[in-house]
């Protein structure tokens, strides 16, 4: 079950970080609503995930995820360059997170 709240707790951090950028420096009232309501609803969910997973496993997994998943999402979909150093950033992400996850979520 904690991993389901953490998914969601990625999902919602995702998708605030999506609605900041259509927010325009927060000055658009509706993206600029879902992304404090976004962001409020990932750390309540990363708190109740923290109850079962430890922090360094559980933050290892939220921030690389989001930032693997928002840096496709710039690339795929907002029209960010997709460029070799981007590519294997997000890639040395994802390894970090694995790396960190070695010995065993606890």
């Amino acid at each position: 079950m904690a991993y389901v709240t953490l998914s969601g707790a990625i999902l919602a951090e995702i998708l605030a970080t999506t609605s900041m950028k259509y927010s325009e420096g927060f000055s658009r009232l509706w993206p600029s609503l879902a992304t404090g309501a976004g962001y409020l609803l990932s750390f309540v969910l990363l708190a109740h995930t923290l109850k079962s997973i430890s922090v360094s496993t559980a933050y290892a997994i939220w921030s690389g995820a989001g930032t693997a998943v928002i840096a496709a999402i710039g690339m795929l979909f907002l029209g960010e360059a997709m460029t070799a150093a981007k590519v294997l950033g997000v890639l040395l992400v994802i390894a970090g997170v694995v790396v960190l996850n070695l010995n065993g979520a606890h």
